[in-house]
């Protein structure tokens, strides 16, 4: 009795250092997504060396505090060093398929011994084939796409892509083809924005279809922190309520955090029981929802989507560069004044906008 009651005071104390070392010691970690994309989300703690020395591995812990698993064997030492490559491509293995609704699905990639992907907030990977026949464009080149992970940077053993197919896209129709067992290429982390906490006061992320994964990264890495302070909106656009991604995570979040957190869906095909947007992201629902240019640098536009949905909000994109603010968000004042800084690849370049286009 007197072990039982020791070993539960040492877990309730490691469970509480662990969520505040976390922070430090990853500090771009969001917490982990569920492993299919309609499940709660989880946060990996490591017990402590007390409970280590009984035999103990990994709990995860539920957002409610419930324990959903025991991984047995000893806490391994800390990585340093992700299994992924940003100067080179490398094949890993799908391990599951979990589909999401009719076109979507989490494709979930195996990582070698158990390691973590390691990957930085906000920041994506791009993939192609890992048959060098398999997918190329016409001139015979193979076809490579980006993608921004779903999983937590210390989730061990897996990397989570949540890819909608799309009939015109061969990158992502090869993706869906792919077997359980068979292998995709992939390089990264290519690092976007080095989004750090109360970084600033209010983000406003507006999201189009399958665009909504860079937002959702920094939404999972900011909300359950408890020392965030800024105020986010997400203004997500969609063709049909059944094309909303991730939808209970928002729904979740919003309850969750009352006054940091608030979503706005804008829907083009509804029903008569829809009560939100309908339509396009106009200027109007900016002005609703957004924070007033005027504010300075207190504020930071995020945009994800369809390339004619960023020229029309924000201006068009140019190539790899941010390109001019324009569309909507210049028409409503947003301009070059704010200085923030963008990482591609190991290089800091500056950022003089409110807006950042992913």
């Amino acid at each position: 009795m007197i072990e039982v009651s020791l070993l539960k005071t040492m877990l309730r104390a490691s469970f509480s250092r662990t969520l505040t070392g976390a922070a430090r010691r990853y500090s771009t970690a969001p917490p982990p997504p569920p492993p299919a994309a309609k499940k709660s989300n989880n946060t990996l703690v490591a017990l402590g060396a007390g409970a280590a020395a009984a035999g103990l591995g990994y709990y995860f812990f539920s957002t409610s505090g419930k324990s959903l698993a025991l991984t047995s064997g000893i806490v391994k030492p800390k990585q340093e060093k992700s299994p992924l490559d940003p100067q080179q491509f490398i094949n890993f293995k799908l391990k599951q398929v979990i589909p999401y609704n009719h076109n979507t699905s989490t494709f979930v990639f195996e990582l070698p011994d158990g390691e973590s992907s390691l990957l930085p907030v906000a920041s994506c990977v791009v993939v192609k084939a890992a048959d060098p026949d398999a997918l190329n464009d016409a001139k015979g080149k193979p076809i490579i796409r980006p993608y921004t992970p779903t999983s937590h940077p210390d989730l061990p053993g897996e990397l989570h892509l949540l890819i909608k197919k799309y009939e015109n896209g061969n990158a992502s129709k090869h993706i869906h083809s792919l077997k359980e067992g068979e292998d995709l290429a992939i390089k990264g982390p290519i690092a976007k924005f080095p989004y750090t906490i109360n970084q600033f006061e209010e983000v406003a992320l507006i999201g189009g279809g399958s665009g909504i994964t860079p937002l959702y990264q920094i939404l999972d890495y900011a909300l359950p922190d408890p020392s965030n302070k800024t105020k986010f909106k997400l203004i997500f656009a969609n063709v049909t309520e059944k094309d909303i991604l991730l939808r209970e995570r928002f729904d979740e979040w919003k309850k969750q955090y009352p006054d940091k957190f608030d979503v706005v869906y804008v829907l083009e095909n509804v029903d008569k029981a829809w009560k939100g947007e309908v339509g396009y992201v106009t200027k109007d629902v900016l002005k609703k929802h957004v924070a007033p240019a005027s504010v300075g640098d207190k504020v930071k536009v995020f945009i994800c989507g369809p390339p004619a949905q960023v020229a029309a909000v924000a201006g068009k994109k140019e190539g790899m560069k941010q390109g001019e603010v324009g569309g909507i968000l210049k028409e409503l004042g947003y301009t070059t004044e704010q200085v923030g800084v963008i990482v591609t690849n190991s290089e800091p370049l500056v950022d003089p906008t409110q807006v950042f286009k992913f």
